[in-house]
């Protein structure tokens, strides 16, 4: 895209916002006790349940609230008892507010980056809900707004702070199973149909055109908004962005690849849904990964979104695979290790599922002693990128190759263009 546009983004990201915003957030994160106050940013479930860890915290106050569907933003502020006049609809109000430290973006998909990036511009420290982008191209511009602003941007894949997942990690790290060279993860659950719709007008109380925001736009439609809106191309990112993203975390840090994959190849498609999802139901993903010429190593992601059948009894987990043996390790709390000839080999690490309270704990701590996040930006960026690689090579059904200094598609200029997309320029154009 044009270099003027990227001005114009970075112009329009910035409308607003003050000296003093910035001044406020420095002094803060200076400051080893002062009280934060956070704004949450999309009142859904997710957002009002993390929202909630927060508000428990000590010396964090949860003040604004803000969503474009009005039944929910007064669900949240009577929640999370936030005064009615702080329960906005626009969050650029929250983002010109001095007061407010940090937000809590718990936004659709499409929203994650472009919010994170106003938000990092005007000062404000942010934890914003996974993935953190709806495409590869704006998940940099993200890492370099919270780089620019030296803001602390923590990604939502809890387990990064999961003490089971930490010290697990550590021990394949170590070379309890020998050179882990493969990993395979999965999600294997049995979700719902969408069923068929026409567009139609917005109910009342929902500002459709705030909810589309920084996108192009298209109708609204019943099942594109409320919690279907995840497998949809325009908003969401299928089930490997809403979910599996979480397995690719692990699998990814488990595996020991610090960069992006150089080769992808993808099978799936909808297999057993005939409704409007656009996204596949059945994706079977291949990651390779030969960094700077090192040692390769291949990551699978598998998902059937049909079936209530999966291995080891458990719907999300990872099977790392090293010269010396086998783990296997899921965030519902499970762990088993394997030596050569499948010889059982005891390990002494306290099994727990991923872990929100000790994340959301870790956010805050980093901003105070300004330090990186456990999940900081640049490490929530390569797991979404997987998530997005993923996706490309199976609605496309191509082989991809993928140069991760330059972050690009560079044998297939169809594939290549969906590493970034179009926005409505009124919100500015991340380019």
């Amino acid at each position: 895209m044009k270099s003027k546009n990227r001005r114009e983004f970075i112009a329009t990201c910035s409308t607003g916002i003050t000296a003093t915003a910035v001044a406020t957030s420095q002094t803060l994160a200076r400051s080893s006790r002062r009280a934060m106050s956070v704004a949450l940013i999309g009142c859904g479930g997710r957002g009002r349940n993390v929202a909630g860890v927060m508000a428990r915290m000590p010396d964090i106050s949860i003040t604004r609230v803000c969503d474009p569907n009005q039944k929910r933003l007064a669900a949240a502020a009577k929640e999370l008892q936030v005064n009615d006049q702080y329960a906005v609809a626009d969050m650029r109000t929250v983002f010109d507010d001095p007061t407010v430290d940090a937000v809590l973006i718990a936004t659709p998909d499409h929203w994650h980056a472009p919010a994170a990036i106003l938000a990092c511009n005007a000062g404000k420290h942010v934890y914003v809900e996974k993935p953190c982008s709806h495409n590869i191209r704006e998940g940099r511009l993200l890492v370099e707004a919270a780089r620019r602003n030296n803001r602390v941007v923590q990604h939502g894949t809890q387990v990064r702070s999961t003490h089971m997942m930490i010290e697990a990690t550590k021990l394949l790290h170590s070379g309890l199973i020998g050179d882990v060279l493969a990993a395979k993860a999965w999600n294997v659950q049995r979700r719902r149909s969408i069923g068929f719709q026409q567009p139609s007008s917005p109910p009342a109380g929902l500002d459709y055109d705030l909810w589309t925001g920084p996108v192009p736009w298209i109708p609204y439609q019943t099942n594109r908004v409320t919690d279907g809106w995840h497998w949809w191309y325009h908003f969401g990112t299928g089930d490997i962005g809403n979910d599996g993203i979480h397995d690719l975390e692990y699998a990814r840090w488990g595996l020991g690849v610090e960069g992006h994959p150089n080769h992808v190849a993808a099978t799936g498609g909808k297999y057993f849904f005939d409704d409007d999802q656009e996204f596949p139901d059945t994706q079977h993903v291949s990651f390779e990964f030969n960094e700077d010429g090192s040692q390769k190593k291949t990551l699978i992601y598998e998902q059937r979104l049909w079936s209530t059948n999966y291995p080891h009894n458990t719907d999300s987990g990872v099977e790392f695979y090293g010269t010396k043996g086998q783990m296997f390790l899921s965030r519902r709390g499970k762990i088993q290790v394997l030596g050569e000839r499948n010889r059982p080999i005891e390990v002494k690490v306290k099994t727990q599922p991923q872990d929100t309270n000790s994340h959301v704990a870790d956010f805050f701590d980093a901003i105070r002693s300004e330090r990186p996040p456990n999940a900081d930006i640049e490490l929530g960026h390569m797991t979404a990128s997987l998530c997005h690689l993923g996706n490309i090579a199976t609605r496309l059904q191509r082989s991809l190759q993928f140069d991760g200094r330059l972050e690009q598609i560079t044998n297939d200029e169809q594939a290549a263009e969906l590493v970034q997309r179009e926005y409505r320029e009124h919100w500015g154009v991340p380019a």
